[in-house]
Order: structure tokens, then sequence, then C-alpha cells
């Protein structure tokens, strides 16, 4: 706050100097100078811009033409204030004017300042927008397609940086663009070799890119990384999440467990804990029959969740089989329409309630709890697979608030 007094007070002095100095520059002696001094001014502050274009330009926060366009604005403006500083320095005959009329622009310009500020101002609001929110304007899309750009920029730039490539392969994942992230781990490897650090984020994008399906391709990278290094937490998280969504809870329980009994710092303990403790609750549940929405009340659940309680029409209530199985799972409305979490339970249980927070997240970069709405969708598979097929059943809720609950429909049989 002070930073910005002390430029309300250079604005209100530099206003004070304009109205002030040509009252004191009717001299001829003073006139001389000052065109000197406002030549030189000009001058300075056409560099000053001009150097500011051009570091916004090298920042790509401006375009070829957007720059040149400025600049030629700079220019003309500053041939106009050098010819009207010629212009001044050849009228020598004029009478100083009274000392009164600079003296009611200054009384004025304060007072009018004053007022607009006490009313108008913005001041904090707009720079703990600025602060909170440097993408001010842009959409998840936007954002992502912007980071994508300049990451591939970055490696246009430097062919060799492996940690570059690496960032812009989970770049491409969050992107939704699979292919583009499977070549850029391969320009990781071909880099510095094969380690599981790399053969795992790999086997990921092919695993969304099959549409969350555990192909011989995938399994091979699995295994592969594995015996590289049994305890790599990218691999083991892909491994954890596919046997939780095919119910095998025990051996996701297993993997998670492993990063943690890990050690290592930079995974998210917290959430691999939460996963941890719903998949043991789904092991209590299928052994007491205790239903699955009385798990997720159970759960201790530490960040933002969507509650979707989930029934089917009755137009559609006799298609649907005790052994058929309902998939759930939400993503961000604006974006990559990468899953940010999904759970499954069981049809005879309809209706029913699920709840999807971080502990049922994906172990993508984005988290459901870092987004502001998902959309939501269920299928009720007849074949044990999360894409719809024909004969299958799903309903869609095109946007829920997170931290809100929502009423879901199985009410669309897939053709």
């Amino acid at each position: 706050m002070t930073t910005f007094w002390i430029f309300i007070a250079l604005v209100m002095l530099i206003s004070l100097t304009l109205i002030w100095i040509p009252h004191f520059r009717q001299q001829k002696l003073l006139r001389t100078e000052e065109a000197g001094v406002r030549k030189q001014t000009n001058l300075e502050l056409f560099n000053e811009r001009l150097a500011t274009l051009e570091k916004e330009l090298h920042e790509e926060l401006l375009d070829q033409a957007e720059f040149d366009a400025l600049k030629k604005e700079l220019e003309i403006s500053l041939l106009q204030d050098i010819k009207q500083a010629s212009d001044d320095s050849l009228v020598n005959q004029i009478k100083p004017k009274s000392i009164l009329w600079p003296s009611v622009m200054s009384v004025c310009l304060i007072a009018i300042s004053g007022y607009l500020y006490q009313h108008l101002g913005a001041f904090e609001n707009i720079g703990n927008t600025q602060a909170a929110n440097p993408h001010a304007g842009m959409d998840t899309a936007q954002i992502m397609a912007q980071r994508v750009q300049m990451m591939e920029a970055q490696v246009q730039a430097e062919p060799e940086n492996s940690q570059a490539w690496f960032s812009l392969g989970h770049a491409y994942i969050s992107a939704n663009q699979f292919d583009k992230a499977v070549a850029a781990f391969d320009k990781v490897i071909d880099l510095v070799g094969k380690h599981a650090e790399l053969i795992g984020p790999k086997a990921t994008a092919l695993y969304y890119k099959a549409g969350q399906q555990m192909t011989p391709q995938v399994q091979a990278l699995i295994d592969e990384s594995l015996a590289l290094d049994p305890q790599d937490p990218s691999t083991l998280l892909l491994v954890g999440m596919d046997a939780f969504f095919t119910a095998k809870y025990q051996k996701a329980i297993n993997s998670w467990q492993t990063i943690l009994d890990s050690n290592r710092p930079d995974v998210d303990r917290a959430a691999l804990m939460n996963a941890i403790e719903t998949a043991n609750l789904r092991i209590q549940a299928e052994t007491s029959g205790m239903p699955n929405d009385d798990v997720h009340k159970q759960a201790k659940v530490t960040s933002k969740s969507v509650s979707i309680a989930i029934s089917i029409s009755p137009e559609l209530a006799a298609k649907a089989g005790p052994d058929d199985t309902i998939f759930v799972f939400a993503r961000a409305t604006e974006g990559p329409k990468v899953p940010l979490a999904a759970t499954k339970v069981s049809a005879k249980s309809l209706p029913v309630t699920v709840t999807l927070d971080d502990s049922t997240g994906m172990g993508g970069d984005v988290k459901l709890s870092q987004t502001a709405s998902v959309e939501v969708i269920a299928v009720l598979s007849k074949h044990g697979n999360i894409k719809p097929q024909a004969g299958d059943i799903q309903g869609k809720i095109s946007k829920v608030n997170v931290g809100e609950t929502a009423n879901l429909v199985l009410d669309t049989q897939v053709q």
C-alpha cells in the first residue's frame, strides 16, 4: 500500500508540474531550455516504452503484429511531441499569464482526484485480483493450451533438455493429447535411457488412450518399469487405480502402500492414505454387505467432494440386472476431459448415493478439489467396461459445483 501512495504522489507531482511549467516558461530563456529538456524527456520515455514493448514481445505477451502497431504509435507520438516543442520555442513574444490560472487548475486537480479515488477507486480489489489470478479472463482450456505452447517452444529451443520433454509429456496427458505424450516420453528415453520413472508415465498415457483399459501393451510397460524399480510411484499409482476400478481392492492397497513405504518425498501421502482407507472400506462392505453409500459416508474426506444420488428411470428399470455394474466418474467442465475422480457400485444397490473426492482421484496433475465445477457421467454397464457399449444405460449431469449434491438419472440406453 505504501508503494501505491508513493505512486499517487508522483502522479500528482507530475500533474502539477505540467500545470506550472508552461506558466513559467513564458520567458524566452526558460522556453528555450524547456524545449531541450522536453525533447530529451520525450526521447527517454520513448526508449523506455519501446524497451517495455520489446520485453513483452520476448515474453510472448504480445505478438509481432501488436508490437509493430504499438511501436508505430510511439514513433508518431514522439514526432508530434518534438514538433510541439519546436513550435513552442518559436513563440517568444507571449506575455506571462497571471498566476491565478495555474493556481485554480492545481486546486481543481487535487479536489477532483481525491473525489474520484474516494468514490470510484478500487485499487485493493484490482491488486488482489491480479495477484490471485494472473490468468484472469482465461478458461482452463486456454490456460492449458498456453502452458503446452510454452513447453513446446522450450523444447524447440532446447531439444536436448530431457526435463523439458518430461514436463511436456505430462502436460500432453492433461491436455488429452496421449499420442504426443507417448512421443515426448520416448524422446526422454532416447536422451537419458530407460528408467522406471519414464516408462510409468508412458504406460499411463497409453492407458488413458485405450479408454482406461489394461491392454497387453500397457501391462508390458508396467512389468518393464517394475522390473527396473519395484517402488516407482507413477507405475504403482497406475496399477492401484486400475485395480480399484476392477474391484481388486487388496491389490490396489498393496500398490499404494508400497509407495508410502518407499518414503519418497515427492508423493501426496495424504491422498494415498485416503485412497487406502476407501479401499479398505470397500473390502469391509463386500464382506459385511454394507451399502457402498454408507462406505462413503464413513470415509474421512479431507477435501472438497460431490455427492451424487443415482437412480434409474422407470422406463429402463426392468433392463437393469443385479450383476450389472455402475461406473461413475467426474471430469472438469472446462479444459481437458480427463476424469478427475471415479468409482463404481453394483446395480443391485440402486438407488444409491456415491461421493467423489480426491480419495477416488485418477492420479493426474489436476484434482477434483482444485476445480470449481464438474461434469458427472454414470454408466450402467452390462459388460464390465467403463466405456459405454450397446445395451448399456447411462446418465449425465452437465454441471455440479464441487461441494454440492446432485441427482443423476440413468435415462439413456446406448444404441
